[in-house]
C-alpha cells in the first residue's frame, strides 16, 4: 500500500509534463512558480525521487528541456566565484555561525544571488527549472527572498521548488517551524 507521500511524489511527473504547466496557461496572469512542499523527514526520499524524475524526463520526455539546480551548491559556487568560500569557512571556524551570517549578509543579498542564478541557470534556455537544496542552503538564504527576486530572471519559464516544510498558499514555513515572510505568488505543484 502506498503512503501519502508516495502518492504525492507519483503525481509530480504528470504535472511537470502537462501542457498547462509548461505553457503557464490557466494562471490568471500569475507567474509560473510552483512549490512541492513535504515533511523534512522525507528529504532523502524526495532527493531520490528528483533523480528518478530527471531520468524519466530525459528518457520519456526528451523534448522537454529541464534544468535542475541545487540551491546549496549554487551558493557554494557563487562564494567560490567571488573568492569568498575559504574566507567564509575560516570565519565560521574561528568566530561561529552568527559572525559568518553577518559577514555573508551583503555578498549573499537576494538580488545578487538572483542575478547569479540567472547567469548560471540561463532559464530562457529551458522549458522547466527544478530547484532543490532549500533546506541545506538555510540560513544562508531565505527562500522567500530569492523567490521574490526570481520572476525578472525566470520570465515565462516555470519554476518548481522542492520545499522541506509547509506552504499554505500564504506563507512558507521551512522545516514546518520557521516562518518566512509572507509569500503567496506560487502555486502548490500537487495537493
Amino acid at each position: 500500500m502506498k503512503t501519502e507521500m508516495e502518492k504525492r511524489l507519483n503525481q509530480i511527473l504528470p504535472r511537470l509534463t502537462s501542457p498547462e504547466l509548461l505553457t503557464n496557461t490557466g494562471l490568471g496572469n500569475e507567474i509560473g512558480f510552483y512549490i512541492f512542499d513535504y515533511p523534512p523527514e522525507n528529504e532523502l526520499e524526495v532527493r531520490e525521487h528528483i533523480t528518478h524524475l530527471l531520468k524519466q524526463l530525459e528518457k520519456k520526455h526528451s523534448d522537454i528541456k529541464v534544468k535542475h539546480v541545487n540551491l546549496f551548491e549554487l551558493v557554494i559556487d557563487y562564494l567560490k566565484s567571488r573568492n569568498l568560500l575559504d574566507k567564509a569557512l575560516k570565519i565560521e571556524r574561528e568566530k561561529g555561525d552568527t559572525e559568518l551570517l553577518k559577514a555573508l549578509q551583503s555578498p549573499l543579498h537576494v538580488e545578487k544571488l538572483a542575478d547569479w542564478f540567472g547567469q548560471c541557470v540561463k532559464p530562457q534556455s529551458y522549458d522547466l527549472v527544478l530547484v532543490s537544496g532549500v533546506g541545506s542552503a538555510y540560513p544562508l538564504i531565505r527562500s522567500h527572498g530569492l523567490l521574490n527576486n526570481l520572476p525578472r530572471i525566470m520570465g515565462r519559464v516555470p519554476l518548481i521548488v522542492f520545499y522541506p516544510g509547509k506552504y499554505d498558499m500564504q506563507s512558507l514555513r521551512l522545516f514546518g517551524r520557521l516562518s518566512d515572510n509572507n509569500y503567496y505568488r506560487a502555486f502548490r505543484l500537487v495537493p
